[in-house]
């Protein structure tokens, strides 16, 4: 390649970005968040907003009676516990079958055992 060549081709490039180029700025970087990055994180932030509202405290004859009507049946029950994030706010629901209790204990299908003292409110059926 000659001089003259290059000087013409370091000339073209200097034209085209001072005249013709439009930088996007921080729009192009955008397109480096992979999809499923930004998909978890919407979804914690959806998380995040959902609120769960108090529910009326339920004696613990009215839970007793709930579970075990629940149990005897094999219904899905909805357990609202006196349980609170950080935040104060109430956690989600514990949503399955009752599959057994003892003492104090209460088991659901697919959920960690609670004890009934920790309940606020039961219903039968989901509420998600």
């Amino acid at each position: 390649m000659s001089k003259l060549q290059q000087i013409n081709d370091d000339q073209l490039v200097q034209r085209f970005f001072d005249h013709d180029y439009q930088d996007r700025g921080v729009v192009k970087w955008q397109g480096f968040y992979l999809s499923d990055h930004t998909a978890a994180l919407k979804k914690q932030a959806k998380q995040e907003a959902k609120k769960y509202p108090a529910r009326t405290q339920q004696s613990v004859e009215e839970i007793a009676q709930v579970l075990s009507e629940a149990y005897a049946n094999g219904q899905t029950v909805s357990v609202q516990l006196n349980n609170r994030n950080l935040n104060g706010e109430f956690l989600p629901d514990l949503v399955g079958k009752v599959i057994g209790y003892e003492d104090e204990m209460v088991y659901l299908e697919g959920q960690q055992g609670f004890e009934i003292g920790d309940v606020r409110n039961i219903e039968r059926g989901s509420r998600r």
